[in-house]
């Protein structure tokens, strides 16, 4: 869709509900880089470069504390991974600039890295083993289902608060939601909800591990609970439904043919002359071919995750921004992030990969703009290419744009 209204989920995290009006900023809260150091301990990531094969050789012998089957594993509550983190802002100026873009608000790209960070840290607080001190699990960001904006400007200089559970669980997967709230005149006020989906595999990241099941507590636990089953079933739904596995329906069909007619050059059609290739653009309209960006990253050592993939936040930022600069040219003033929507993680990406993204307009309606981002990896060894992750994002501009029409079928 090309904007969902973003109104607070009727059914937040029951556990929010310990963000009272009148909270001040939080004392005693961890940050950022404590939840990225409280990772690095658990999984046993190596802090320099140098180190990471031994590091990574080390986590080998963890294969023999893996559950070999769900039900050996306790259950788990939603409060037991419920987590607040804060993102000190106002508190802190010197940790402002990395997170502020030329308009004087917060980078959006650094808070899907933060999001990204927390997200995989709730889902360790909730598989945690009393008498471990490292997980033998690799917990990895699968999908990033929803993101939902209420507000267009997040300020740079006032505190952040995260807040986050795990709402659904699988065998080996969990879905994990949280809420960003920024503090205002002694309030913290909603700027975001997120929803995304973890998976849990062996010490190596190789194989699928089982994780500590969920057991709701109340009514309303149990609705979010049920919310993330049909969550789980949509999204099977949709990766069915493909063109690339299934022909359009009767809807869609006519929906690409009107296009097509709204395009045919009428005036050769008066001279006899008319084909498929005579196609002419409305006014106020631009072929989708021409709104496209393209940009290039080489993957360092820099970027990389505990697990010495490149880290999905960084994937996400890039994305994003490539995606805000489609925009911004193709409405011709600023535009705002309202929605992101299902980016899958396909594939990891190795560090030393040339990642390659392309971003496109695929949808337009008055002053919204969908942008689609496709991301793809260059193997400069074996010349082989192929598709990472693909991003949706929903910005909305200032002024009205111009209608996208597809040319071609695809």
């Amino acid at each position: 869709s090309a904007y969902r209204l973003c109104i607070m989920r009727k059914l937040p995290s029951v556990l929010a509900r310990t963000l009272t009006s009148g909270t001040s900023a939080s004392p005693g809260l961890p940050d950022m880089s404590e939840v990225r150091s409280k990772l690095r301990d658990i999984v046993g990531a190596s802090t320099n470069w140098r180190d990471h094969v031994q590091a990574m050789q080390e986590r080998k012998a963890l294969h023999t504390l893996l559950a070999k089957r769900q039900e050996d594993l306790p259950p788990r509550r939603m409060k037991d991974s419920y987590l607040e983190v804060i993102l000190p802002l106002g508190s802190q100026p010197e940790i402002r600039e990395k997170y502020l873009n030329v308009h004087n608000s917060v980078r959006f790209g650094r808070i899907l890295e933060d999001l990204d960070s927390l997200g995989v840290l709730i889902c360790y607080t909730h598989t945690k083993q009393e008498m471990q001190q490292r997980s033998p699990l690799s917990i990895v960001t699968a999908l990033v289902d929803k993101i939902n904006l209420c507000q267009k400007i997040i300020h740079p200089d006032c505190d952040i608060k995260f807040t986050g559970n795990v709402s659904w669980v699988g065998k080996t997967s969990m879905e994990v939601k949280m809420r960003m709230l920024q503090l205002h005149d002694g309030d913290y006020s909603p700027v975001l909800d997120a929803t995304f989906v973890m998976v849990a595999r062996d010490p190596e990241n190789k194989r699928p591990a089982f994780v500590n099941p969920l057991i709701p507590e109340s009514p309303e636990e149990e609705e979010i609970f049920k919310q993330g089953e049909l969550n789980k079933l949509k999204r099977i739904e949709f990766s069915t439904a493909s063109l690339l596995k299934m022909a359009p329906t009767a809807e869609e069909r006519n929906i690409v043919h009107d296009i097509f007619l709204d395009t045919l050059d009428t005036r050769q059609e008066r001279e006899g002359t008319m084909s498929f290739q005579s196609r002419k653009l409305l006014p106020n309209s631009v072929w989708m071919e021409d709104a496209k960006l393209k940009g290039l990253q080489i993957c360092h050592p820099q970027e990389r995750n505990i697990f010495n993939r490149i880290f999905g936040g960084f994937l996400m930022r890039k994305a994003f921004e490539l995606g805000w600069a489609t925009a911004c040219s193709y409405g011709g003033s600023r535009p705002f992030i309202v929605s992101v929507d299902d980016i899958m993680f396909q594939k990891p990406v190795e560090v030393g990969s040339l990642l390659l993204l392309s971003a496109q307009v695929c949808y337009t309606e008055k002053n919204y703009i969908q942008i689609r981002v496709h991301s793809e990896v260059y193997n400069a060894n074996t010349k082989e290419q192929h598709t990472t992750n693909i991003f949706h994002f929903t910005f909305i501009s200032e002024n009205e744009v111009p209608q996208i029409v597809p040319k071609t079928y695809g």
